[in-house]
């Protein structure tokens, strides 16, 4: 499982407790019945998806996240190649969202406030660059709003160094199922991980809110 500091035990009574199934590179998050809008989707990498995945689902606008594998050279990788490193990927959600009710700007800024952007190939208590944290654009519009909006946050002092690559997107695979939705399936587990692992508490130092 994850390089977690104190967690170690946890991660492995977790594992043992998860059959993964198979998945298919490339399927696309499924757009609510009776939903003729036509949905978008924006690629970010935040540390543990399975936090990531939580975050983005509480913003109105958005429709659904997957959590995947992106950013890397390995083709069809599985979570335990990702997480030992090597691979090159990042765990990532792709997050299917309504333009009409939310835009990119607004999921990038929202993003920004939900992760630490001052730590290098690091993401709270998971180490490695496989928890680097990335926002991968899609087109130039997408570029151009991820660069000025990391470069404000910059000059308005709010942070000192944003180490968050911004880059264009690549293939990205989704990860097993039993990671898909994981804080709605074992809530009890989620809320022990990312509690011990510090990401609100860091969060709010950071940012001044939840």
């Amino acid at each position: 499982m994850k390089t977690r500091s104190g967690l170690a035990g946890f991660a492995a009574t977790v594992l043992l407790s998860l059959a993964s199934v198979g998945f298919s590179a490339g399927a696309q998050p499924a757009k609510p019945a009776g939903s003729t809008l036509a949905a978008a989707s924006a690629v970010f990498a935040g540390g543990c998806f399975w936090c990531l995945e939580a975050d983005f689902d509480k913003l109105p606008g958005v429709l659904a996240t997957e959590s995947g594998y992106t950013a890397g050279k390995t083709a069809n990788p599985t979570y335990h190649q990702v997480s030992a490193g090597g691979t090159g990927h990042t765990e990532a959600v792709r997050v299917s969202y309504d333009p009409a009710k939310v835009s990119y700007q607004q999921l990038v800024d929202y993003f920004w406030r939900h992760i630490d952007p001052t730590v290098k190939d690091r993401q709270f208590c998971d180490v490695g660059t496989q928890y680097r944290s990335g926002i991968y654009w899609q087109n130039e519009a997408e570029r151009k709003i991820a660069e000025a909006s990391r470069d404000a946050l910059l000059k308005s002092g709010t942070l000192k160094q944003v180490f968050t690559e911004i880059a264009a997107a690549s293939a990205f695979y989704p990860a097993e199922e039993y990671h898909q939705d994981y804080y709605t399936k074992n809530p009890i587990r989620y809320a022990y991980y990312r509690n011990g692992c510090g990401r609100d508490a860091r969060v709010r130092e950071i940012w001044g809110h939840k």
